[in-house]
């Protein structure tokens, strides 16, 4: 997560089907950009036949030109390998430079602009919120824009079981960010978003 999500392993992908839930698997390297060299774009198609195999419900990534352009002939050529998984694009496309250019409109349009996204869409393709989205400012949100689904970050942290502690090292992580602290997704939270979603389809 402090890289924005990276490829998760098989036996991570494999447990997280145990719960039964459509379980879509993020294609993507390592952190940084999203301007992949050859190499790295063969792991990337790896990866997606992999996660057919899997039986995951979907594939989620994103591919960058240099120029800040979406690079059209490897997203089709994983869209072809994806087929038939549902294939979201993250967050490389607010890395855009149209993105950035116009991150003032966006900040001053901001839900209107999803909303005449959601419609011009028409069903054909869907647009997913993601990004300062809270469980506290959902609700506000859907009621008015009825997104389906949302994509947000409901982080909680669990003390290490180590009793002897090595505070001398650290193993390459921010030093604000404890190296005892086991990070988790907090299944309390995602109950209370659930429910908030429920209720506004």
């Amino acid at each position: 997560m402090l890289k924005g999500g990276t490829t998760p392993s098989a036996g991570c992908v494999l447990v997280a089907k145990r719960a039964n839930i459509p379980i879509h698997m993020m294609i993507r390297p390592r952190g940084g950009d999203f301007c992949y060299n050859d190499v790295e774009f063969e792991c990337m198609k790896i990866d997606v036949v992999k996660a057919k195999e899997y039986g995951v419900a979907g594939v989620v990534f994103g591919i960058l030109l240099p120029d800040g352009t979406i690079d059209k002939p490897r997203t089709k050529e994983l869209v072809t390998l994806a087929k038939p998984l549902n294939v979201t694009i993250h967050r490389a496309f607010d890395m855009t430079r149209d993105a950035f250019e116009a991150l003032e409109d966006l900040i001053a349009i901001g839900l209107p602009l999803l909303k005449m996204l959601v419609e011009a869409a028409r069903g054909r393709i869907s647009i997913l919120p993601g990004g300062g989205i809270t469980p506290r400012n959902l609700s506000r949100i859907l009621s008015q824009v009825p997104f389906p689904e949302v994509h947000m970050a409901l982080p909680s942290s669990v003390d290490s079981k180590m009793v002897f502690r090595n505070g001398a090292v650290f193993m390459g992580v921010a030093i604000t960010t404890p190296e005892y602290a086991i990070p988790k997704t907090d299944p309390k939270l995602v109950k209370n978003v659930t429910r908030v979603l429920h209720g506004k389809l």
